[in-house]
């Protein structure tokens, strides 16, 4: 009974000790997933930390530095500035403004943005009548030009004033108009919608005015 009692007891000690090399290796196992586990959530946050970064980068070059949305959101061009207006982009036509019992005859010329983008305007045109007795310049009225944004689509005036004949003389026969817009040097001639002639004079200085963009009473439309 003795020998059969130390046999059962070694066979518990045995099964002891072999139950706890069981349980420390399935800690041991335990213990080895989690690392794993947190590795892989470690790669999916950084691909996610990536991604926002990205979107980030994304968001950083879809803007300019006044947080104005650019074109394409990157690259040459991008900067969200407005370019002047050039004058293939531009419209140009001039008709007769001149109200009943003025003593002074009015055209207004109308420059149509048809460029397909908004564009700047700033100051005043130049213009010259072809006449009779030759080219004859406007000059400027001296008026305050305010820089303006063009949109595509729309238009400004500005006016030509000039006086009327009333001498009972021929005067100067008017044949055409030039008109250079803003900061161009390529021109385009109208027909002169004024009256006919205008007053012959001595050459002290041109009878006929010009005023900045946004002078002739239509505004910008």
């Amino acid at each position: 009974m003795r020998v059969r009692k130390l046999t059962f007891a070694a066979l518990a000690v045995a099964a002891g000790l072999s139950l706890t090399a069981c349980q420390n290796g399935e800690d041991d196992l335990g213990q080895a997933v989690p690392p794993s586990a947190s590795g892989a959530a470690s790669a999916s946050g950084g691909s996610g930390s990536g991604g926002a970064e990205q979107d980030g980068g994304k968001d950083s070059a879809g803007t300019d530095s006044d947080g104005k949305a650019t074109a394409g959101g990157s690259g040459a061009g991008a900067s969200g500035k407005v370019g002047k207006c050039r004058t293939d982009e531009l419209e140009i036509t001039a008709s007769d403004s001149t109200v009943g019992g003025d003593t002074e005859g009015t055209v207004a010329v109308e420059l149509k943005n048809g460029g397909g983008r908004d564009c700047l305007l700033s100051g005043y045109a130049g213009v010259d009548l072809k006449t009779s007795a030759g080219s004859l310049s406007a000059e400027r009225t001296g008026e305050k030009s305010t820089p303006m944004t063009l949109k595509d689509g729309k238009s400004v005036y500005f006016g030509i004033g000039y006086p009327m004949n009333e001498s009972g003389g021929s005067g100067v026969r008017v044949t055409g108009l030039v008109v250079t817009p803003p900061d161009e040097t390529k021109s385009v001639t109208l027909d002169w919608p004024g009256a006919a002639t205008l007053p012959a004079t001595d050459g002290s200085g041109s009878p006929v005015k010009v005023g900045p963009m946004g002078s002739a009473g239509q505004g910008e439309g």
